[in-house]
């Protein structure tokens, strides 16, 4: 699916002003690790007109795999930077259906998102769990201090966590520099298509 920017600018001028105004509702606060027991990660992956998302629960800290899900559906919107959440939205809730964790890692930014509301951040409001955004690369535009180098992801404050807390929860997943309950997501995603 294209997207034709151009086209839909009114309407993501509106969408960018929601970003906005929904920044504003991130609540950050530190996380204490001994109270957390299961973490989970979610990614997507797409093949042609198809979006797969795969959720993963893992013990804490020790990432032991306990649930997945996987789901395939239709890519509900065009990829255009910075507006991630309008596609990835709607797949990423739906893996994530019927699994306890205590945090949840999103394979996309929360706060280090131009219009401080990415990915993580939207998912984690609606989830109302701690949520961090984890990248492999940094958006333009974004301030240094709403991000943090951690093995090789560019990690963020998504919902109900502070930055220090982010680090240091992320730092205890982490496999081959990148924390391992998204990496077994990511795999799971780009799987067997059927």
């Amino acid at each position: 699916m294209r997207a034709d920017k151009e086209a839909l600018g009114p309407k993501l001028e509106r969408i960018a002003e929601i970003q906005r105004r929904l920044s504003g509702r991130i609540i950050e606060r530190p996380v204490e690790v001994s109270n957390l027991r299961f973490v989970a990660g979610v990614d997507v992956s797409y093949r042609d007109e198809l979006a797969r998302a795969a959720a993963v629960v893992c013990t804490f800290p020790d990432c032991e795999v306990v649930s997945v899900n996987k789901v395939s559906v239709e890519v509900p919107f065009p990829y255009i930077p910075t507006f991630f959440f309008l596609r990835e939205t709607r797949p990423v809730l739906l893996a994530l259906r019927g699994l306890k964790f205590d945090l949840l890692f999103v394979e996309g930014h929360g706060k280090a998102h131009p219009r401080g509301y990415g990915l993580a951040s939207h998912i984690g409001l609606l989830v109302g769990k701690p949520t961090v955004g984890v990248a492999k690369a940094r958006l333009r535009g974004v301030s240094p201090r709403t991000y943090r180098r951690v093995g090789k992801a560019y990690v963020s404050v998504g919902h109900l966590i502070d930055l220090e807390s982010a680090v240091r929860i992320t730092a205890f997943t982490l496999e081959n520099g990148y924390p391992r309950p998204l990496r077994i997501a990511h795999r799971l995603s780009k799987g067997e298509w059927t």
